[in-house]
């Protein structure tokens, strides 16, 4: 099985898109607005059982779940390709080299980025202009030893100096700009980005420079800002101190996640070496994808404050939906969800699969509770004793969720110890172990004052209620692998073209949006744009290639010149029939869906708007078809 097939196996399209847009159930598909164009009533389909996806509307497009990562991600196939097989938990070797003029661009950013990390560091420890930073950082108590270990710098108030050593290093300004250190003037020339701040040198997992993080000396706004996203940084996916903190992650099996710059730097500088910053209220999946190949065991420690705790749980949500997708068979997420449990609105379905992680891979997830007003920074500083205490006794998860719910709970309020029941035995569910479940049975009946026979008979009809879902979820899903990966009829008809060239004068009425698989309609659009195959092979990466050398090498069954002039006028008409037939398809569940809701008048009105006529394709589809098999006959 190939690469590409595997990816689409183990990805379920619906649990992909609905990451992106709130799908509703529609029959046995979903709808939903679609998230490439407005609109007000819904014209974009999910199809479980092709594992397709198509905009009946403005866009008139659809496809696979590769196609629809393109398009919404705005990237190659080849990053889709990673990004989906990283999601469905498929390990791939390392990316192929990119070109060599971008091979030296990044390298030469690289270079930059050094070369200014190593003069801010210069400006901070040995200039009179550098005395104001030294002070802040004396007074945070920062040592010579993790200045110097994590380069800490300085940026004067000027608005040329970087610019001006650098340019004097043989560095030109174009590369200064794309290195994001400088700003680019609408007037032509730049300025220096960073003025006036202490500078955080940010690193890649290898120890390399990528950009900066810079916090105010004066009373300037924002107090942190970071380097522009540039080809080699991008905040979402780093983690501040993760080059010093792997070696220790791994020792010690755990990563401790904070918030800001200083409160790692203060970690470390105790002997917390294992200690990461997320540079933010919020923890990314891209963060989480660095920190789970290092350790499954994490603990989060963000600020005691309303956003802290917001800040956690969104943390802990994408850390469900990150660790083990295959373990957790990951519920969809979404922001709101995260916060369900500060805000006391509705049940958190990513705990309970972050739970059932837990159970399932014998991981453990923490939360520490940090004091009111205090941030770790603070905590380790003043008291390094409470820290490790703090550290010692974060909450597991499950106790961290019985404390967020059961602080919002009106003893007297019979509603709201209902409401509590609510969220919190999804969560003893995921519990498989039997001793530990009924601990939390006998504490959520202790702290309610509920009867435990209550709980066991409400927990009785979950799993009873989870177990019939299951079981019509694996009905549903249940389809031919075949059908997820590969399309006979798209193969055949490229293998066609691609076999035998003095086929391409046929395809005039065959387009890219005739192919449903991505890999299929991306060898079609570069084949269109090529002269012969050698050309075509330069097009594409590793992936991509073994699909275009598999279609090289299948077989044609048709012997000779005439035979395969009719196998791909069938092709042709196949593909366009289905084309069709799905627009007519969407057609009609878009009128039957609006009819429901906004009368028959309303729904042809809005498909006369959008221009799907079907029917008049499908008559001449069939009419060509009719033709060409008389044409057989007479031959």
């Amino acid at each position: 099985m190939s690469l590409i097939s595997e990816i689409k196996q183990r990805t379920d399209i619906v649990e992909v898109i609905s990451a992106y847009v709130p799908l509703q159930k529609a029959g046995r598909n979903f709808k939903a607005l679609c998230p490439f164009h407005s609109e007000k009533h819904p014209s974009f389909f999910v199809f479980p059982e092709q594992q397709t996806w198509h905009c009946f509307g403005a866009c008139g497009t659809g496809g696979d779940v590769f196609s629809f990562i393109m398009k919404k991600e705005g990237i190659d196939f080849g990053q889709a390709l990673r990004l989906l097989a990283q999601r469905a938990g498929i390990s791939l070797g390392p990316p192929e080299m990119p070109s060599k003029p971008e091979d030296k661009k990044k390298e030469r950013l690289f270079q930059i980025n050094e070369v200014a990390a190593e003069y801010y560091h210069h400006l901070l420890l040995n200039t009179r202009a550098g005395e104001t930073a030294r002070a802040y950082v004396s007074n945070r108590k920062m040592t010579l030893e993790t200045i110097k270990g994590f380069r800490l710098g300085f940026s004067p108030a000027s608005w040329e100096i970087l610019k001006g050593f650098l340019i004097g290093k043989g560095y030109e300004e174009r590369e200064l700009i794309e290195a994001g250190l400088t700003i680019e003037k609408e007037g032509g020339g730049s300025y220096d980005r960073f003025r006036n701040r202490l500078m955080f040198p940010i690193c890649n997992i290898q120890g390399r420079v990528i950009g900066f993080g810079a916090r105010a000396l004066d009373e300037s706004l924002p107090k942190y800002v970071n380097s522009a996203q540039t080809p080699i940084f991008d905040k979402s996916s780093c983690l501040y101190g993760i080059d010093k903190a792997k070696s220790s992650i791994r020792q010690r099996n755990l990563v401790i996640i904070v918030e800001g710059y200083m409160d790692a730097l203060t970690a470390h500088q105790h002997g917390w070496q294992n200690t990461v910053a997320s540079m933010g209220t919020s923890i990314t999946e891209k963060q989480i994808a660095i920190i789970k190949k290092l350790s499954k065991n994490i603990t989060l420690a963000l600020d005691a404050d309303a956003a802290g705790e917001e800040a956690t749980l969104r943390g802990a949500d994408l850390l469900a939906r990150s660790l083990d997708r295959k373990a957790t068979g990951m519920l969809s997420w979404s922001r709101e969800s995260a916060l369900s449990l500060h805000r006391g609105e509705a049940p958190a379905p990513s705990l309970a699969s972050l739970v059932k992680y837990q159970s399932a891979l014998d991981a453990e997830i923490k939360v520490i509770l940090l004091p009111r007003d205090k941030d770790p920074d603070e905590v380790i500083s003043e008291n390094p004793h409470l820290w490790q205490e703090l550290v010692e006794q974060a909450l597991p998860l499950l106790d961290f969720a019985f404390e967020a719910v059961i602080g919002k709970v009106d003893f007297t309020k019979a509603k709201d110890k209902a409401l509590a029941i609510e969220k919190l035995l999804p969560l003893i569910y995921e519990i498989k172990d039997p001793v530990g479940q009924d601990q939390y049975i006998r504490k959520l009946a202790s702290i309610l004052k509920v009867s435990k026979s209550a709980l066991t008979a409400s927990l009785t009809k979950l799993q009873l209620s989870k177990a019939r879902q299951q079981s019509a979820k694996i009905t549903e899903q249940h389809r031919p692998a075949y059908q997820l990966v590969s399309n006979p009829i798209e193969e055949y008809c490229l293998a066609l073209l691609l076999q035998y060239p003095e086929l391409r004068p046929l395809t005039q009425e065959l387009s890219a949006e005739h192919f449903e698989c991505t890999e299929n309609r991306q060898i079609f659009i570069q084949w269109q744009h090529s002269r012969d195959i050698p050309e075509l092979k330069e097009k594409f990466d590793a992936e991509l290639l073994e699909h275009l050398n598999y279609l090289m090498a299948k077989p044609i069954l048709d012997k000779n010149d005439r035979e395969r002039r009719h196998a791909l006028s069938d092709c042709i008409l196949n593909l366009q029939e289905r084309l069709s037939k799905r627009l007519e398809a969407g057609r009609e569940l878009i009128f039957n869906l609006t009819r429901e809701k906004e009368g028959v008048n309303a729904e042809l009105a809005k498909l006369d708007e959008q221009g799907i006529g079907s029917s008049e394709q499908l008559k001449e589809i069939f009419t060509k078809r009719e033709k060409s098999a008389r044409t057989k006959e007479i031959e």
